[in-house]
């Protein structure tokens, strides 16, 4: 993660001049570079097609957008790297129609932050972000191991935290190689850790 512009932007002038960059986001004002690597792409691609899969399979109203900003304040808008939307609350969403932007957490069904460099806003400030929004469910995906011990243990390895929204907070489940993961939008998914850490590797 970089800042690579000491100017302060509000929401509506970042969407104006990067809302179509994919690798920028918002937090309070400052412009972020999140600086995807090929290996990052490769896992959010597998987590989304199996993902499609389920909500193939059980016919769920589910949409899952290539590309999607959440308006968070004036200040802060995240750019997620996977995000699964209920597609018959769109229509509560005032600019859904004209721009991919989220402004509530209505239609949010689940979020997914594959980690890289930026660990600390996945892990810190996204967790209290989301968990304020409402969002039900939150997936941490550190195919690296690249989190803080006090986020994946010692010694640090491959690990996803699954966070369920308790009212306001977030109970995390922490998943490695071999574990199931336990979702509660997806209860019949079948998908380990292992699988999701394998497809970060060439």
């Amino acid at each position: 993660m970089i800042q690579i512009n000491p100017l302060v932007f509000n929401v509506d002038e970042f969407i104006a001049q990067y809302g179509d960059q994919e690798q920028f986001e918002l937090i309070d004002g400052e412009l972020i570079d999140m600086e995807p690597t090929g290996l990052h792409e490769q896992v959010i691609g597998f987590i989304a097609r199996k993902l499609n899969v389920e909500i193939d399979r059980l016919d769920l109203p589910y949409i899952i957008p290539h590309r999607c900003l959440i308006r968070l304040s004036d200040t802060t808008a995240f750019r997620p790297d996977f995000i699964v939307l209920d597609q018959t609350q769109l229509t509560q969403e005032p600019l859904w129609q004209y721009q991919p932007v989220i402004t509530s957490s209505v239609a949010i069904k689940l979020i997914a932050e594959v980690v890289s460099t930026n660990w600390q806003n996945d892990y810190a400030r996204k967790v209290e972000d989301y968990a304020l929004l409402g969002v039900p469910e939150y997936w941490i995906v550190d195919y690296l191991g690249l989190g803080g011990r006090e986020y994946i243990g010692s010694p640090k390895q491959p690990t996803v935290t699954v966070c369920q929204l308790a009212e306001e907070f977030y109970e995390k489940r922490l998943f490695r190689q071999n574990d199931l993961l336990i979702s509660s939008l997806f209860a019949e998914l079948q998908l380990r850790g292992e699988a999701i850490f394998a497809a970060g590797q060439l």
